[in-house]
């Protein structure tokens, strides 16, 4: 599964709106199938939740594109909005995913969050009622590079030891159009 996006190709340098939080980036994650028992002991995705809402499309958009515009296009955001949208559906999305499995937030190893700023993790987690030690941020490191952002998050929480075999993480993330989702993983 590969997460990429170039925003520094889509940035209206001249705003403040996007241009100082968004980067480029890319991370990958390898899968394979594997028999299992289908319970919560299995190792792997245990659960996934996808969700869109075209009606917020205006506030997380694009707003050109080579078929309508001839141009790419700047990265458009209504960050309020947005900020407000993510807190409740990541948290949302992530209930969803316990309420699937039976678990609960103490089952948690770690949080992996879409890393578009440390305001909504930091509230994503207190909706959660998180310990601030199972939450992984890189967003310090690597800015919002969008769909790369988790697989970098957690590439860099499993080089650095945090996260083990065996460990619950939670993956959850958010994106233009207005999507919204999460994975829950025994890694």
């Amino acid at each position: 599964m590969i997460g990429a996006g170039t925003f520094s190709r889509i940035l209206d340098w001249a705003g403040r709106t996007t241009s100082v939080l968004f980067a480029a980036g890319a991370g990958a994650i390898v899968l394979e199938a594997a028999e299992g028992t289908g319970t919560n002991a299995d190792r792997g995705i245990l659960t996934s939740h996808l969700h869109s809402d075209g009606d917020k499309h205006d506030l997380l958009y694009v707003d050109g594109g080579p078929s309508s515009t001839q141009t790419t296009g700047y990265l458009r955001m209504e960050g309020r909005e947005v900020f407000r949208h993510a807190v409740n559906n990541l948290a949302d999305v992530v209930h969803e995913a316990l309420d699937a499995t039976g678990l609960h937030a103490e089952d948690i190893d770690w949080l992996v969050p879409h890393q578009a700023n440390k305001r909504i993790i930091d509230g994503t987690g207190r909706k959660l009622k998180l310990d601030p030690e199972k939450v992984v941020i890189t967003v310090d490191k690597h800015g919002n590079t969008s769909a790369a952002s988790v697989p970098l998050a957690l590439d860099e929480a499993v080089r650095d030891g945090r996260i083990k075999p065996g460990q619950i993480l939670l993956l959850e993330a958010m994106g233009g159009g207005f999507t919204w989702g999460s994975a829950l993983v025994r890694w």
